[in-house]
């Protein structure tokens, strides 16, 4: 059992045990050369029809290797290229779901090998999930922390719709790959860790001013692994194995305390609302799309501006039940400033003018993005909705 697995085991003990059985990932592997693990991890489980999932770029930083080592082994394998939509971006929607379902279908295959990042991941939890089989989780960059998610963000007809899949049986993250990995999308992992400073402080006041459930434990492990990417930022930066090894495994950190929670409160607020209205409102214009970390990083400084703005007028916080609370939680927020300057400091786009979102879209953006999630009470909901 991976040492990481039972930290957050150790921190959570307020959970059942078939709570914390659950999150076993076994085995999660985070080491250099953590790739070739995978093809004798096949053979030992038993598995003779294997279905790798990758895109064109993935397949020649994973993909092929997996392919090759796995066929050595006498495992028939098959690749599916998930296909890139007309604007040239490989998304999670019905067609590239639908592609992999049939390849599956087509090759009888026993398990799903996702060798990419977060799209990859995505398509490959709800296939295999639908086709009743297991999946394994083989990341190609630290861009999101969804790798270890049961939840699947899908497209449906143009809307971004969460729907219930797995989690991978097996991860190996090879520090080799993910430090190779271009700077936007280490930049896009640790955006994505920072949008935890929004979404634990949407998630404490939606649980005290909206009567959502709530976890104090589940909440202290995605604020540890949040505040350890700040810690090691410059080494993040960097992109030395060292920097790389604590951004994945934070990123699976905040997955994993998804995983014991049940939802994605503590690390989905009004930050991921706000990035998930534009990629949204790009797909409807035909846009290619942003990289979802990028978008939360600079979404997270958009919401703390807004909030603070809000903590420093008269009666800018009527909305809650105990503005003073929340006054203090907002106060003890990084404000934009700090934000901005740590997402230049990984080499991120800290604005939405470097990212490409128009003012336009950022002003209709913060009316209206907490409908993308209507039944999650975040402090943008309750502004919106006075």
């Amino acid at each position: 059992m991976s040492t990481l697995i039972d930290r957050v085991k150790r921190m959570a003990g307020g959970f059942d045990k078939q709570t914390l059985k659950s999150i076993e990932i076994n085995p999660l592997v985070i080491e250099a050369g953590a790739i070739h693990g995978v093809a004798p991890y096949v053979r030992d489980k038993g598995y003779t029809r294997v279905l790798v999932a990758a895109d064109a770029v993935t397949y020649d930083i994973a993909g092929r290797t997996l392919e090759e080592e796995l066929a050595a082994l006498g495992i028939t394998v098959q690749v599916t290229l998930i296909k890139p939509d007309r604007q040239g971006d490989v998304i999670a929607d019905e067609a590239s779901i639908v592609q992999l379902l049939l390849d599956i279908q087509a090759r009888d295959a026993e398990v799903v090998v996702a060798a990419g990042s977060g799209t990859i991941h995505d398509i490959s939890r709800y296939a295999a999930y639908t086709s009743h089989i297991p999946f394994v989780s083989v990341p190609t960059a630290p861009s999101v922390d969804g790798f270890n998610s049961k939840g699947a963000p899908i497209i449906i007809r143009g809307e971004k719709k969460t729907i219930a899949a797995i989690g991978p049986d097996a991860l190996f993250a090879d520090l080799d790959i993910l430090s190779a990995a271009p700077a936007r999308l280490v930049a896009a992992g640790f955006g994505d860790m920072l949008g935890k400073y929004t979404s634990l402080l949407d998630w404490s006041f939606g649980a005290a001013e909206g009567g959502e459930p709530y976890s104090p434990e589940v909440a202290e492990i995605t604020r540890m692994a949040l505040n350890k990417c700040v810690e090691h930022a410059e080494r993040i930066a960097a992109r030395d194995q060292d920097g790389i090894r604590v951004l994945i495994e934070a990123l699976i950190e905040s997955g994993l305390a998804m995983l014991l929670f049940g939802q994605s409160h503590s690390a989905s607020g009004a930050e991921h609302h706000l990035s998930h209205y534009w990629e949204m409102e790009y797909i409807r214009l035909g846009k290619r799309q942003l990289l979802h970390g990028a978008k939360v990083g600079v979404a997270c400084a958009e919401i703390s501006k807004l909030y603070h703005r809000l903590a420093e007028s008269d009666g800018g916080l009527a909305f809650a039940s105990e503005p003073d609370k929340l006054r203090s939680a907002i106060t003890a927020l990084p404000d934009e400033k700090q934000i901005r300057g740590w997402l230049r400091q990984v080499g991120g786009p800290s604005t939405t003018g470097e990212l490409g979102v128009d003012e336009e879209l950022l002003r209709r953006s913060l009316q209206e993005a907490h409908h993308v999630r209507p039944n999650r009470y975040t402090v943008l909901k309750a502004f919106n909705s006075q």
